[in-house]
């Protein structure tokens, strides 16, 4: 009955990539360390029962939107070698249980950003729908890559919207480095697909443009992703050790593109993806370098009260 149990988590771990939720947890981590250190602060209580929610909410969106994306693309999966023996396709998952699957996640969504604040709850539903149409985008635009990299940029200002219930824009170029960041590598990935999508009629960069222009596209991308992490920086006060740990995001990124350059076929090693899962938690370290003074002061305050 356990192995049973442990190999049904395991089928839907790998059916929504879970992950690629735990890398993704620092794009959180960045707007939720920056928010609870803002004025006026918030009691412990209230922070503790905020970080449950934002989690919940991370859980479930990412499950339904990374659902939702094999759902829809299943016949397009059923015909690329690549990806022929993912969940749906292979007949692990049937329609019903996948479409149960990403109903129930939306309503953890959901139920996390009614217990954040009201402003969280009413902006759920348009961030859903961003999230689940980005399964679409390809068929009708080389763009898709830049969607996506909004869509799952979204998690600082999100998050930022759940402790302060306002927007910032210290949180909003966080979200654009992040998004800049995400469309870099995905065009990367994209390129081993790119004479499939030729041949399927779908749409991305590498499809459209062919593989040196999408490298030189990608390669923009992380400068601007770079340059708007900076700019996030400086809003957010960040002056000093931060800057060290973007140095070395800059240095990963060119590791990124040096990998990239030198496997034009998108046949990546792994330590191509391994680089890309780092970046979100050296800029979370990043963050906490700076702020662990003033997270101590809120946390002892808090206790002393």
């Amino acid at each position: 009955m356990a192995s049973n149990t442990l190999a049904a988590l395991g089928k839907y771990g790998r059916f929504i990539k879970f992950s690629h939720t735990l890398f993704a947890l620092p794009f959180a981590g960045i707007a939720f360390v920056l928010a609870i250190l803002r004025e006026p602060a918030l009691p412990l209580s209230l922070i503790a029962q905020k970080l449950f929610w934002v989690l919940v909410c991370m859980v479930g969106a990412r499950s339904a939107a990374m659902g939702f994306n094999r759902w829809a693309d299943k016949k397009i999966d059923a015909k690329n070698p690549r990806t022929a023996n993912r969940e749906i396709p292979s007949g692990q998952i049937s329609d019903a249980m996948a479409i149960l699957f990403i109903v129930g996640s939306a309503i953890l969504f959901f139920i996390g950003s009614w217990f954040l604040n009201p402003l969280s709850f009413y902006l759920s539903f348009p961030t859903l729908f961003l999230l689940l149409t980005y399964s679409y985008t390809k068929r009708f635009t080389f763009l898709c890559h830049f969607y996506l990299g909004v869509t799952i940029g979204l998690a600082p200002l999100a998050t930022w919207i759940a402790i302060r219930e306002e927007f910032s824009w210290i949180a909003g170029f966080w979200t654009l480095g992040l998004a800049f960041n995400l469309a870099g590598f995905d065009i990367l990935y994209a390129l081993q697909d790119r004479e499939f999508d030729k041949k399927e009629g779908l749409h991305s960069v590498p499809a459209s443009f062919g593989e040196q222009k999408s490298l030189i596209i990608s390669r923009i991308s992380h400068v601007f992703s770079i340059l708007f992490l900076g700019v996030a920086a400086l809003n957010a006060g960040l002056n000093s050790f931060f800057w060290i740990f973007l140095v070395f995001v800059a240095f990963l990124l060119f590791k990124e593109q040096k990998i990239a350059f030198e496997n034009k076929d998108g046949n990546f090693p792994p330590s191509f993806y391994q680089i890309h899962s780092w970046i979100s938690l050296v800029i979370f370290l990043g963050i906490l370098s700076e702020t662990v003074p003033g997270l101590i002061r809120l946390f002892t305050q808090g206790f002393s009260l």
